[in-house]
């Protein structure tokens, strides 16, 4: 067949042409639907399971399930500061031939060392444990998983290529268009124009470009069906990836016993990611002045991997890791000539490859166990959420395992039951859990220290009668069920006696300030300052009000500086760190004044040593106290 030049052919014989070349005619469309098979693979595309979904089908071997797998629960978790011994029951029938027992699925951070088991009848042989990864890439479920994401990556690559087809025929078309309209101007002036011919042509551009549109909408709206499908598949594979590098362990303990009998077999183990602070609340109430309530709580956060649901739950602040032994004095060596010191090491136990692991997998092992069937949005939450929880668990322990620390060093160590059951889940939540209540008697102080605050403090003196120790935390203070705010404790033993700030004593006006008509100061080689300070507290109240106001007066340890002539009125004895406390009764509306005095004496380069350190570059740390040269400094710049 000649070929035919286009550009000396009519335009409705070219347009003839065109429409040959693409399949079709001026009365038939060319094809442009999408392939039916990979619409129909679209339409059919099962969607992809939840995450972690897979996980059964990449668990036991046919070996494994024959073996005796035992269903137990978490009856007994003691909490400490940087781990938790967890303590599981199962009830198992007893054979007379050694049988194996499978604890399975616990965390990969088990600690081997702490791995123990017992039993109420029987005889147990042996007790052991072994690791494996949740999954294997060579696993049946997960090579059954990245199989069907690579089909859904292929409806996807050929709905893909038909909308590139779709859009290259779209072109297509429009070119015939623009090169219908140059013949147009060129056969309008050569020869004449048949109105028919041009208007099939005209029929046909418009109905292929309607036709392509529509062709091209569905298998859009195929791959927008598809796309979701195809993403909650990556991301299951990618969970399913994860796991290959994530571990559980199974505990594997060996009994024997009398064939047919019923026994409990339990087993406990040490395991990171959980750890606990003291918190106490005051509750005192008006009705009854001369008593308050005290609870202790055990604030819980953990991490470990598991849910302890109604166990029982304790909490110690002793510590699992070090050794107890009996104290000894070695020899006090004055000189070198004998080597006498001796250093103690750590050894590297199993705890550390638990603390390791748990590092690793705990992220992915709670976010797979507390979210198995969640949809990935809802499991992108649990995340942010995981990840502020594990922030402030991480913060908790710090705190109390330095807390905890301080204890031992005085050799204290304190045991708490909580109270009352609950759940406590693997999510890093933190649950206040009750470990001691008890009413103890209390005697009400008002305390003023003008000189450090003009508000003088209710203090409570107690006797701490619970029967157990008070552990050093945060008190929340509650008045007729009102909540006055936070305060601190120390460590109380049992049996000891100690006070606690409760509240402002409002209805005390104190004020402090230097009398300047009876000061002075003179500068020379050696400066002189005379200082004296007046006091006054004021009953504002309509009920008689017993202070105790305390004053000071500065103690030289400096052989250039000396303190004199002290004059204290009214006349009170000074204590050995120069505290002078009076105890007065105020009527109400009564105002009492008092008075402190005092020289000293001290070299004027004392005062320039404070400039200079003043204007040093090394910020002072915030909340440090001024010492009493600083005072001096500050004294002087008021006259």
């Amino acid at each position: 067949m000649p070929i035919t030049c286009l550009r000396c052919t009519p335009f409705y014989v070219a347009a003839a042409l065109a429409f040959a070349a693409l399949g079709g005619c001026a009365n038939h469309s060319p094809p442009v639907q999408a392939p039916a098979g990979a619409a129909a693979s679209a339409e059919e595309a099962p969607p992809p399971p939840p995450v972690f979904a897979r996980v059964a089908e990449l668990g036991d071997t046919p070996d494994e399930v024959a073996a005796s797998a035992v269903t137990s629960r978490i009856t007994k978790v003691t909490v400490y500061s940087d781990r938790a011994l967890v303590t599981r029951k199962a009830k198992v029938t007893l054979t007379a031939e050694p049988t194996v027992y499978r604890f399975k699925h616990l965390p990969g951070w088990v600690d081997d060392g702490s791995v123990r088991a017992a039993t109420n009848a029987g005889k147990i042989v042996d007790v052991s444990a072994e690791r494996q990864f949740l999954a294997r890439s060579s696993d049946d479920g997960f090579r059954k998983v990245e199989m069907q994401h690579k089909a859904m990556l292929r409806l996807m690559a050929a709905l893909d290529d038909e909308l590139t087809i779709l859009d290259a025929q779209r072109q297509h078309v429009k070119s015939i268009e623009v090169f219908s309209l140059e013949k147009l101007s060129t056969d309008a002036v050569v020869r004449d124009i048949k109105v028919d011919s041009y208007g099939q042509v005209i029929d046909f551009v418009s109905d292929t470009l309607r036709k392509t549109a529509a062709a091209r909408r569905k298998v859009q709206a195929e791959r927008d069906k598809l796309k979701p499908a195809v993403e909650a598949s990556r991301l299951n594979l990618e969970e399913l990836r994860k796991l290959t590098t994530l571990e559980e362990t199974t505990v594997l303990v060996t009994l024997q016993g009398k064939a047919g009998s019923e026994a409990e077999l339990s087993l406990s183990y040490a395991t990171p990611g959980a750890t606990w602070e003291p918190l106490h609340e005051l509750r005192a109430n008006s009705s009854q002045p001369q008593s308050v309530e005290l609870t202790s709580f055990a604030v819980v956060t953990q991490t470990t991997g598991e849910d302890w649901r109604h166990a029982e739950l304790s909490f110690s602040t002793q510590s699992s890791s070090d050794t107890e032994r009996i104290p000894e004095l070695q020899m006090l060596a004055l000189d070198k000539t004998h080597d006498t010191s001796r250093t103690v090491m750590r050894r590297a136990t199993s705890f550390n490859r638990a603390q390791r692991a748990y590092s690793e997998q705990n992220r992915q092992w709670n976010r797979m166990n507390q979210a198995p069937s969640k949809r990935h949005s809802e499991i992108k939450r649990f995340e942010q959420s995981y990840s502020s929880n594990l922030e402030y668990f991480e913060k908790m322990q710090s705190k109390t395992v330095r807390l905890f620390q301080g204890l031992q060093q005085r050799g204290t160590t304190a045991h708490f039951i909580a109270k009352d059951p609950t759940i406590v889940r693997s999510d890093g939540r933190p649950i206040r859990l009750r470990v001691g209540h008890s009413r103890i008697k209390a005697q009400q102080n008002i305390v003023a220290a003008p000189e450090d605050s003009l508000n003088a403090a209710i203090t409570l003196k107690m006797h701490n009668n619970s029967g157990q120790a008070l552990l050093p935390g945060s008190v929340a203070r509650y008045r007729d069920g009102a909540f006055l705010g936070m305060t601190d404790i120390d460590f109380v033993a049992r049996g000891e006696q100690f006070s606690l700030f409760f509240s402002v004593a409002d209805q005390l006006k104190l004020t402090r300030e230097l009398d300047r008509k009876r000061s002075s100061l003179v500068r020379n080689r050696r400066n002189r300052m005379q200082l004296s300070f007046v006091t006054t507290a004021t009953n504002l109240s309509k009920h008689v009000m017993k202070v105790v106001l305390a004053e000071r007066v500065p103690i030289s340890e400096n052989s250039e500086v000396r303190v004199s002539n002290v004059r204290i009125s009214p006349k009170q004895k000074r204590g050995a760190q120069g505290i002078v406390r009076w105890t007065i009764t105020l009527k109400p509306g009564e105002k009492r004044e008092f008075r402190v005095s005092y020289q000293v004496d001290y070299p004027r380069s004392l005062i320039l040593d404070v400039q200079r350190k003043r204007r040093s570059p090394s910020p002072s740390r915030p909340g440090k106290k001024l010492d009493f040269n600083d005072q001096l400094l500050d004294l002087e710049q008021a006259f």
